[in-house]
């Protein structure tokens, strides 16, 4: 079968290419899936790069995320599965035409969520339903989070605002600003614009947000500091940037304020299944109702890998990159 698979580590563009690899077979408790579509998520091209939190045995194929159809099952395993369409995350090795992964993390997908939704149903918005969880913010509270206009902020803001939640949505470009703005999303401001301190302080109140979620690292994480109300939390999610962490030290002190990092990976592990189950359950339920709204930004081939990477890092995209074999 055809694969995207890297023999070394580096940059994902330069170092992943389409290879004949063997077909998988389903073993005890695992499930033989067909890919139809598999993302391209930020988190896999640091894997290829070799510096993500897990690092593979080389060589290894990419991609953590899929949807696709179930072919074959194995022992202890329901052979009623065999032609369901699934999504899966949390596994490696989809960016293939055949792979296999553990039968009881499948989800079944309903007809009316489509292809495009249900190949990024599980990853991203986990991350963002699991990140709200994390905060332990309640109806009428007030959040702050920076790369609003990326995969998980577009679902965090959809999520929050199902529980009564209200979020000031950061952005670094004008045009991000009129994208959010079009899906509906309120409370947008461009970090690009001055002044957007002062405004953004007149949006949440003199009371300050609950929390605030930096994607971007460097010195804005000081303006959040002083946009949080007393005891506030700082969670970090992400650093675009790359910059060093920036805090206002007045402000951590006189506002008791508390900084926290956030793995969804680590998170994802450590939940109890019911949890999860309730959280997914709700992903599912949004996705049914047409307010979780994810489409691909492009749909390229595997022999097409590198195009797909190009276009995956390209800023201002709007949707996923998805690959299909």
């Amino acid at each position: 079968m055809h694969s995207a698979i890297h023999d070394t580590f580096g940059e994902p563009a330069e170092v992943l290419h389409l290879a004949d690899s063997a077909k998988p077979e389903a073993k005890k408790g695992e499930a033989l899936i067909r890919m139809v579509l598999s993302p391209i998520h930020n988190h896999d091209l640091w894997t290829v790069r070799g510096n993500y939190g897990y690092k593979p045995d080389l060589p290894a194929i990419g991609g953590t995320e899929a949807l696709g159809v179930v072919e074959a099952v194995g022992e202890g395993v329901d052979a009623g599965m065999v032609g369901k369409r699934v999504a899966i995350a949390g596994v490696h090795g989809t960016w293939t035409e055949y792979f296999v992964a553990p039968a009881n993390q499948l989800l079944p997908l309903p007809d009316s969520i489509s292809d495009e939704l249900g190949a990024q149903l599980i990853a991203m918005p986990f991350s963002a339903i699991s990140l709200l969880e994390f905060l332990h913010v309640k109806e009428g509270d007030w959040v702050i989070q920076t790369a609003a206009n990326g995969a998980v902020g577009k679902i965090f803001a959809a999520l929050a605002q199902a529980r009564g939640i209200h979020t000031l949505n950061l952005v670094r470009r004008d045009d991000a600003k009129a994208e959010l703005e079009e899906l509906g999303i309120e409370n947008v401001l461009s970090i690009a614009d001055d002044g957007w301190q002062k405004k953004a302080q007149a949006i949440i109140g003199k009371g300050g947000a609950r929390a605030a979620i930096d994607s971007v690292g460097g010195a804005l994480a000081s303006d959040l500091c002083d946009l949080l109300g007393m005891e506030g939390l700082l969670v970090i999610f992400g650093t675009a940037t790359g910059a060093p962490l920036q805090l206002s030290s007045g402000a951590m002190i006189m506002k008791h304020l508390t900084v926290k990092g956030f793995w969804g990976s680590k998170v994802s592990k450590e939940l109890p299944p019911q949890e999860r189950a309730r959280l997914i359950g709700e992903l599912v339920t949004l996705a049914m109702k047409g307010d979780l709204k994810l489409t691909a930004g492009g749909i390229y081939p595997l022999s097409d890998i590198a195009a797909a990477v190009k276009a995956s890092l390209t800023s201002g995209r709007t949707g996923k990159i998805m690959l299909r074999p």
